[in-house]
């Protein structure tokens, strides 16, 4: 017998054809989606970005590509949303990784590049920004990048070091940050004048 505010009819499989039937080419239209909610799904997003369903993880990358194109965040939750159900899902962290930066100039102008862990690519700036978020376990910081939609990817560490590596120190608002630029954006990792007392 199912558990309250479970789904049981509805699995993987069965969202994985009414998303294929919706899209076609690019992502699909889910802001245009309002479909009923259906339950949840014992489907989680670990901190690693690897995607478990029922524990297990998923093993086939081009499912997870498929149910992260039909991922929806409304507040604080998140939902694998089709045209017709919505299914709540659990996320640890952020739904997805930053895992490549490709650094390009344009007209003398810096424009930083990510490639998510499901193969799509985010060019930073002003409609999406970096954030930065202090680490109480290691005292450092935790870089995220916002991808669409109120859904952000984590950076991986590799990744933050290339952006300390390309970070310098601006005026934001009457103090000397230590941040990093793209698109003609300034995002602030923290003071200037913390940073040199650490170093």
């Amino acid at each position: 017998m199912a558990k309250e505010g479970q789904v049981t009819p509805v699995g993987l499989e069965t969202i994985a054809g009414a998303v294929g039937q919706a899209s076609s080419r690019g992502l699909p239209p889910v802001h245009l989606w309002d479909p009923p909610f259906c339950g949840d799904l014992d489907l989680r997003i670990a901190a690693d970005g690897t995607w478990h369903y029922l524990k297990t993880p998923i093993g086939r990358p081009a499912l997870v590509k498929l149910f992260a194109s039909v991922l929806k965040r409304e507040g604080d939750k998140y939902y694998l949303v089709t045209p017709v159900e919505k299914c709540g899902i659990v996320v640890d962290d952020a739904p997805f990784l930053a895992v490549e930066l490709r650094v390009e100039t344009r007209a003398g102008l810096r424009i930083l590049h990510f490639r998510t862990n499901v193969d799509d690519w985010v060019a930073c700036g002003v409609h999406n920004p970096l954030r930065f978020e202090p680490e109480t376990e290691s005292g450092g910081l935790k870089p995220y990048l916002h991808v669409r939609s109120g859904l952000w990817a984590k950076v991986t560490r590799a990744l933050l070091y290339d952006l300390a590596a390309l970070g310098e120190e601006r005026a934001v608002e009457g103090e000397r940050m230590f941040g990093v630029a793209s698109d003609n954006a300034f995002f602030p990792m923290q003071s200037a004048a913390s940073l040199r007392d650490f170093t």
